[in-house]
């Protein structure tokens, strides 16, 4: 069972209960489905533009994450009832995901429900 935890930004975390994130964690699909099962470690929020996101990550990783999932609306937006690639609430997710692979020396995948349609989520190592 992959253990997650889950990084979501500041700019939707008033809007947004991650809904769709949990279902998608639940049913391993959408960005979990290279899991066969998958249990929540824990869940942060990120403030921009970044700051302490690799301090948070190592303590989510202390508390067993094997793997942090980035939430989709940081790189995707929703475009006549779609998500499209693009927009999201965050324009540094790459350096962000990248920086917290290195530093926290924990998998990163961008991505979990509402996946633009042919996204793959991206894996930082």
């Amino acid at each position: 069972m992959a253990k997650i935890g889950l990084i979501r930004c500041e700019k939707n975390e008033k809007r947004c209960p991650l809904t769709g994130c949990l279902q998608s964690m639940k049913n391993t699909t959408q960005a979990f489905a290279r899991y066969a099962d998958a249990e929540l470690v824990g869940v942060f929020t990120c403030r921009c533009p970044g700051e302490g996101v690799v301090e948070l990550s190592k303590i989510l990783k202390s508390k067993g994450a094997e793997v942090i999932h980035w939430c989709t609306c940081t790189f995707a937006r929703q475009e006549n009832g779609k998500w499209v690639a693009g927009g999201g609430f965050c324009d540094s997710v790459d350096t962000i995901l990248n920086r917290i692979s290195q530093e926290a020396e924990i998998t990163c995948v961008k991505g979990t429900a509402h996946l633009p349609e042919g996204y793959q989520p991206k894996v930082f190592e």
